[in-house]
């Protein structure tokens, strides 16, 4: 799926000054457990839906840990990507992903440096851990279905 570098819906877009890239969804409507013992944990999610630039921000929340603000999770993302991001695109990140369950936040203490705001501190819940095991259980389930002659460059 091209990309243009705006999340669907989203007018702030993801990364400034970017060139247009590829954007992969994870979505897992529709796929319902029937009962097999053998289905992977990543087939029995329902309703499950999350997009590339949200388990980036997942995953920075949790390289930051306890320290997981928004201009903390911009500059990680930057240096993680190699890309510039855009704070608004990640703060709106933050809110679907807590109304999603995935992450919790709280105000942390007031700084000089902010002139004596608080600031809004992020982690992961449960079930963020589990969506992001899920999504790298799927990620590598597929990566080995690709047969070895593509990774070999050889011609088909």
């Amino acid at each position: 799926m091209s990309f243009n570098g705006h999340f669907a819906g989203d007018d702030s877009g993801w990364f400034k000054n970017s060139a247009p890239i590829d954007a992969t969804f994870l979505t897992f409507d529709g796929i319902i457990d029937k009962g097999e013992t053998n289905t992977p944990n990543y087939l029995k999610m329902k309703g499950t839906y999350l997009g590339e630039f949200e388990e980036l921000v997942l995953l920075t929340v949790g390289i930051l840990f306890d320290d997981a603000y928004g201009l903390a999770i911009v500059d990680e993302l930057e240096k993680q990507t190699n890309r510039n991001v855009m704070i608004s695109s990640v703060h709106k990140a933050l809110v679907r992903l807590e109304e999603k369950g995935y992450l919790k936040s709280h105000l942390g203490g007031a700084t000089e440096t902010r002139g004596g705001r608080d600031k809004r501190l992020y982690v992961l819940t449960q079930s963020g851990i589990k969506v992001l095991d899920q999504s790298r259980e799927m990620r590598n389930a597929m990566y080995k279905q690709v047969p070895k002659i593509v990774w070999e460059g050889s011609k088909i």
